[in-house]
């Protein structure tokens, strides 16, 4: 009875496996009827094949099935539920069938069919901006792959890990799967994605403070903020990555107050609505440390009294492990940390270990471990990533010399000087020690450098004058005049040298044309800072052909200039100074031409300019954080009154006047440029002319007087000898000195000017590519014709807003808007509000 029960058992089992293996897993197939699953028989495996494949590697596959020729299976048995399984598990198929072609006494021949599962044709990204798309799929970048729940879940959370970051904390993604109709097993995934509005952030609160107020705390959190009117800076939106960042900060600013111990306990994330969340942190404090005994070990080269000096940290100091780092190795080249005063000195592998040897009660005592090491001097000075500049346009700008002593100060100061260079990513401006070698003493520098575009093309249209006026301008920062005749080195001219060479042309037919050439070369000769500029112009201005001379309408102006700079850069005081000297020689002819002193007749303008600056700016050249740009000019002419025989007791005539013009000119130019607090800049400039006389019985120069008002740049006035300067918030050259007859139109510009700005700046994007930064500003400017008039003091006042652009090929592009306060007399819209926008200004903070 036993038996026969047990037979029945083992038959039901036996279809049941039999059943499961044909039906689900279709794992084995045969093509004979010998096989018995009660009585399994074992095989020599005699070849095996795979159907199915179009993407696969078949040899890959029989890797990952395990079976091969020569192989000996039990059959029916494990072995062939093995094979299945060994490939079901890699998730490449829809279907897997192992089948049995032919059996030939005691060896089979096997095949194994497979089906893969469908791959990613195209991804389509729907409902959201075409921008947003192009940054998604540099982060899906998945076409070819399977498409199986690891990849719709991947995808998915890509999506949402995206715009999380960017504030959408309630972003959807609906994935539709559809064949493709060009490739049958390959599948089209359309993600709809629905990003919801920006979450905002509710509240801020925090718990277990006591030394420490909310609002202290919540000061720590500059990119976490509450949805409050007061807080003007700082991101209102809740985007996770910021969060991660304030919270590491919160306690570091904790710590750094003294208390060693603070730390975050808790925090939690909750929604208030379906717009808001509510931010609770719960921290601990403890208790507030001070700094004990300071003792000092390992020092040779300073005593400790002068290291005591540096550091600044006395006994009874509030504790604060940023403050010591700061002190030992944070600060800046300027030698206020300690790092500085060992690595200006030759001291590269300088370090310093500061150690708590004791805490007692609130108190903390440090035994700082220096390790000096040996003095390094440099080895070698190499140059990498210029691939269009000559080595030797750096490295004849750096600080670092061979043969010198390692100096940290003169590292970061060749750096900045690369970067005023303006053919360099200055942000990407590495200069790193290689192959310090501590016994003999000596080390290597490499400067590691990435090239961005330098050449700018000047394309603009307006209206000026009643008419249109095109100007294209093209200039070449990084020319090499000496392979001019090298057409193998042109792309499109020669470059690499360092020189400049600028091309303008402005046009509005016959009434305007303007052309201008310069050349500049920064190291004449190529082995002194010996500055070569050499500059030509030529210009008409006239009312145009359809006016006749007889016609009182009819004027005429031409003016051709050239003129030639020589320049040294000065070691005393710094080497931040800059000496400039310029010959010029403009000739003016006037045909009834207003605007002017005089409106008809020649005259010449031979002039002699020096030039003292110093350019200290920090940062970008597009946007510097530190430092100072100073210029202070001196100009004149010959006096010719002194020795041209001229009586000038008698009235003169216009010839005679202005036949060769005499006069001295003064201007100073100042800017300063102090980091306030995160990404924000102080600018503050201030600048003054005076154009004086030699004789007061010669009337004064009708060239190179002072313009002011609107954007500083006018087309008309380009280079027609006078000194533009732009006052936000009026109309080009509205401000007039009080009393006077003339006015906007027939301005002929003041003898005395001054102008003070203060912009405050926040950069949007700063990369090589491009430049955009945003600023409010406020400034106030006059002008006198008499120093009998003047007063700095009383100005014109004007406050607005602009955005600054700068784009390699194009140059500074600017646009603002000012109002300004005070009325103009007889223009009473010329202060009521003016936009300006101006065009290829000096990139060092520009002084129009």
């Amino acid at each position: 009875m036993n038996k026969f029960l047990f037979a029945i058992l083992f038959s039901v089992i036996s279809t049941a496996a039999l059943a499961q293996v044909k039906n689900n897993t279709q794992m084995f197939r045969s093509s004979s009827d010998t096989l018995s699953y009660l009585n399994p028989k074992e095989y020599i495996v005699g070849g095996v094949t795979i159907t199915g494949t179009q993407h696969l590697d078949k040899e890959v596959l029989l890797q990952i099935a395990k079976v091969n020729k020569g192989d000996k299976l039990l059959l029916p048995g494990e072995a062939s539920a093995t094979i299945v399984k060994n490939l079901y598990k890699e998730n490449l198929f829809d279907d897997v069938q192992l089948n049995i072609t032919k059996i030939s006494l005691d060896t089979v021949y096997l095949e194994i069919a497979i089906k893969e599962l469908p791959r990613l044709s195209n991804l389509r990204l729907i409902g959201i901006r075409k921008s947003e798309i192009d940054d998604l799929n540099k982060k899906l970048d998945d076409k070819g792959k399977i498409v199986n729940a690891n990849l719709l879940t991947r995808t998915t959370a890509i999506i949402k890990r995206f715009f999380n970051e960017k504030g959408f904390l309630n972003t959807t993604v609906t994935i539709k799967q559809r064949p493709d109709p060009g490739d049958a097993n390959s599948l089209i995934l359309d993600v709809v994605i629905d990003k919801g509005k920006k979450v905002m952030i509710n509240s801020v609160t925090f718990e277990g403070n006591k030394d420490f107020s909310q609002g202290k705390l919540r000061g720590y959190l500059s990119k976490t903020r509450s949805r409050k009117f007061y807080n003007i800076f700082g991101s209102k939106k809740f985007k996770a990555d910021k969060y991660l960042e304030d919270k590491q900060n919160l306690i570091e600013k904790m710590q750094a107050a003294g208390y060693r111990d603070a730390a975050l306990i808790s925090d939690t994330v909750t929604k208030h609505d379906s717009q808001t969340v509510d931010v609770k942190i719960k921290v601990f404090e403890g208790p507030k440390y001070y700094f004990g005994n300071i003792k000092w070990s390992g020092n040779a080269k300073y005593d400790n009294k002068t290291l005591d000096l540096i550091l600044r940290i006395k006994k009874g100091d509030v504790f604060s492990e940023e403050v010591l780092s700061k002190r030992l190795s944070g600060g800046g080249p300027g030698g206020d940390d300690v790092s500085s005063l060992y690595l200006n000195d030759g001291y590269l592998t300088y370090s310093a270990d500061p150690v708590q040897t004791r805490i007692h009660n609130d108190t903390v005592d440090l035994d700082i471990r220096v390790y000096e090491g040996p003095q390094y001097t440099i080895n070698r000075v190499t140059v990498k990533g210029n691939d269009v500049t000559n080595d030797k346009v750096v490295i004849r700008e750096l600080q670092t010399l061979p043969g010198q002593k390692f100096n940290k100060a003169l590292l970061v100061e060749s750096t900045r000087i690369i970067g005023q260079l303006g053919n360099f990513d200055d942000q990407k401006t590495e200069p790193r020690p290689v192959n310090i070698n501590p016994q003999d003493g000596t080390v290597d520098l490499i400067y590691n450098v990435v090239e961005k575009p330098s050449d700018q093309v000047e394309l603009s249209g307006g209206f000026g004058g009643g008419q249109f006026v095109g100007t294209l301008g093209l200039t070449f920062n990084n020319f090499a005049i000496r392979n001019i005749f090298h057409l193998k080195d042109y792309k499109p001219l020669p470059k690499g040298d360092g020189e400049k060479l600028s091309l303008r042309g402005q046009s509005s037919g016959r009434s305007y044309q303007n052309y201008s050439f310069t050349f500049s070369e920064p190291w004449l000769g190529g082995k002194r800072p010996i500055y070569f500029a050499v500059s030509a112009y030529t210009q008409l201005s006239s009312s145009g052909q359809y006016y006749a001379k007889t016609d009182p309408n009819y004027n005429h102006l031409r003016i051709n200039g050239i003129g030639v700079t020589l320049g040294k850069r000065l070691k005393w005081p710094d080497n931040h100074f800059q000496l400039n000297y310029s010959l010029n020689v403009d000739h003016y002819a006037l045909d009834n031409y207003p605007g002017y002193l005089f409106s008809n007749g020649t005259s010449y303008n031979i002039k002699l300019t020096q030039e003292l600056s110093r350019n200290s700016l920090e940062g970008s050249p597009i946007f510097p954080t530190g430092g100072s740009n100073i210029k202070f000019t001196l100009q004149g002419t010959p006096p010719y009154s002194l020795f041209n025989n001229i009586n000038y007791k008698l009235p003169p005539t216009q010839e005679q006047l202005y036949h060769f013009v005499e006069y001295y000119k003064v201007k100073f130019d100042a800017q300063w440029f102090v980091h306030l607090a995160g990404k924000f800049t102080l600018m503050t400039q201030t600048r003054f002319g005076f154009l004086g006389e030699y004789n007061s019985a010669v009337p004064g120069s009708p060239f190179e007087r002072f313009k002011l008002g609107g954007d500083g740049m006018q087309s008309y006035q380009f280079l027609q000898g006078s000194d533009i300067i732009g006052l936000r918030g009026y109309e080009n050259f509205s401000i007039v000195p009080v009393g006077s007859h003339f006015n906007a139109n027939n301005n002929p510009g003041s003898a005395i000017y001054d102008k003070l700005t203060f912009e405050i700046r926040h950069p949007v994007i700063t990369s090589s590519s491009a430049t955009i930064f945003l600023l409010v500003f406020a400034e106030g400017g006059n002008v006198w014709d008499k120093f009998s008039q003047f007063n700095p003091y009383n100005v014109r006042r004007s406050t607005g807003i602009g955005a600054r652009i700068f784009l390699p090929i194009f140059g500074l592009l600017g646009l603002d808007y000012g109002y300004g306060y005070d009325p103009i007399p007889g223009i009473p819209s010329a202060n009521k509000g003016q936009f300006s926008f101006s065009i290829a200004q000096s990139l060092s903070g520009g002084f129009n």
